[in-house]
């Protein structure tokens, strides 16, 4: 069987991002049963120098379409403007990327094997393949943030389970 750069990167954004939006959903409900601004929720943070939920959720955006974005260029540089300041807009974001990305076509992705990615931040440059990028450095970065997303809200106290974060499976049948 031949690797399939598709099957190992996009359903697994998809499902994971769907937990992040079901994540959302609780967050809202949850704020508002205890009158709290989406603020407190937005700037939790597990450590005082952690970036907080905001970011982490914005993360998962920027790591899965966004890389999308980044190997379609050739370059991916961390896109450092500020994330939306209510629960609804991160939740928009978050559909967004998903809308995106089921557009994106197996072939595309596929296509991008053996083609030279660079991730740049500054000055600093990191030179990759397509799949290397994808597999080495965002596939692991969209699941840190997503696990800090759930981390962040189930420690300011929402109730919260592994399959929360695991999402709608892709089972059998």
């Amino acid at each position: 069987m031949s690797f399939n750069l598709y099957d190992a990167v996009v359903p697994n954004w998809q499902q994971t991002l769907g937990a992040v939006s079901a994540l959302l959903d609780k967050a809202q409900a949850y704020a508002a049963d205890r009158k709290m601004s989406d603020t407190d929720l937005i700037e939790a943070r597990l450590a005082p120098d952690m970036l907080p939920l905001g970011f982490q959720v914005k993360s998962c955006v920027t790591h899965s379409m966004g890389a999308v974005l980044g190997v379609r260029k050739g370059v991916f540089s961390p896109d450092r403007s500020p994330w939306p300041d209510t629960l609804a807009g991160l939740k928009a974001l978050v559909s967004e990327a998903q809308q995106e990305l089921a557009e994106v076509k197996a072939d595309e992705i596929n296509g991008f094997i053996g083609q030279d990615m660079c991730f740049q931040i500054g000055e600093k440059r990191i030179d990759f393949t397509a799949e290397n990028f994808l597999m080495s450095f965002s596939v692991p970065n969209f699941y840190f943030h997503a696990a800090t997303a759930y981390d962040v809200l189930r420690n300011q106290g929402l109730p919260l389970g592994k399959l929360d974060f695991l999402g709608a499976m892709r089972k059998k049948g």
